[in-house]
């Protein structure tokens, strides 16, 4: 798996247990949206991503996220 497909699943995963959380615990989980939506345009801006450097120190690879994969067909 590449790096682009583990930040935008680890994103989406935070915002949704984030708004679980917020339904079922309490309203200030909300900000953990907030914080993730704002790292997810400051990155898009600057190309800065602090998970991608974890991500990389961890041994993977960039690619190309929505390139299919070489066994399947077009």
């Amino acid at each position: 798996m590449v790096i682009e497909r583990v930040v935008m699943i680890f994103a989406g995963a935070v915002i949704l247990l984030s708004l679980v959380l917020a339904m079922w615990v309490n309203l200030q989980w909300l900000l953990l949206t907030a914080f993730v939506g704002l790292n997810l345009i400051v990155s898009g801006l600057t190309g800065f991503c602090p998970l991608v450097k974890i991500l990389e120190k961890l041994g993977l690879k960039h690619g190309q996220p929505f390139a299919p994969k070489s066994d399947e067909q077009i």
